[in-house]
């Protein structure tokens, strides 16, 4: 679901100050109440599509920040927008479960928006907007369903393909201490 954090906000400046960042970076977050933990960090743009859904258009930001231009009046997206990614929701239950049953259960769900997806907006794999999308998802769905336990393997070699390793960490930690003496 789309939402407004102010600690979110200025979390992302300071990184981005700290690092001397001048590109796209994305963090991914859980929240309850007060307390919050970061669980990812893209150094990139990911999924513009969510933040499309709730009125922000990310690649037109970024397209301007490259540019030098200034950003006056920059407004927030539309808190309450939910979206999902068919094809994330479908290997995690696939890893989770690791039935074909619960698989399917959740398929039904996603096709008829019951349940949490009720209101929300397909972000990941819009096969009715974008027809060559259901490829990918037909593939990974057909596999799933016939081997259920692959889904972990199946994301871990998609999630090591980009993955930033610990040495290019200690690399980007090395420039900025470098790059803040000077």
């Amino acid at each position: 679901m789309g939402v407004d954090h102010p600690f979110a906000r200025h979390d992302v400046a300071v990184l981005g100050e700290r690092l001397g960042w001048q590109g796209g970076l994305t963090l991914d977050y859980v929240f309850r109440g007060e307390d919050h933990v970061y669980i990812e960090c893209n150094p990139r743009t990911v999924e513009p599509a969510n933040a499309a859904a709730s009125g922000v258009s990310l690649p037109e930001l970024q397209l301007a920040l490259s540019l030098g231009e200034r950003l006056e009046g920059l407004r927030g997206g539309r808190p309450g927008m939910r979206t999902h990614g068919s094809l994330t929701i479908l290997l995690g239950t696939a890893a989770y479960a690791g039935t074909r049953k619960a698989v399917i259960v959740e398929l039904l769900r996603l096709i008829a928006h019951q349940g949490q997806y009720e209101g929300s907006r397909e972000c990941l794999t819009p096969v009715l907007h974008d027809p060559p999308r259901a490829i990918p998802l037909a593939i990974v769905l057909g596999r799933i369903l016939f081997f259920p336990r692959s889904a972990e393997r199946l994301a871990g070699a998609a999630v090591r393909a980009y993955s930033i390793t610990p040495d290019a960490i200690e690399r980007v930690a090395s420039g900025s201490a470098q790059a803040r003496r000077r």
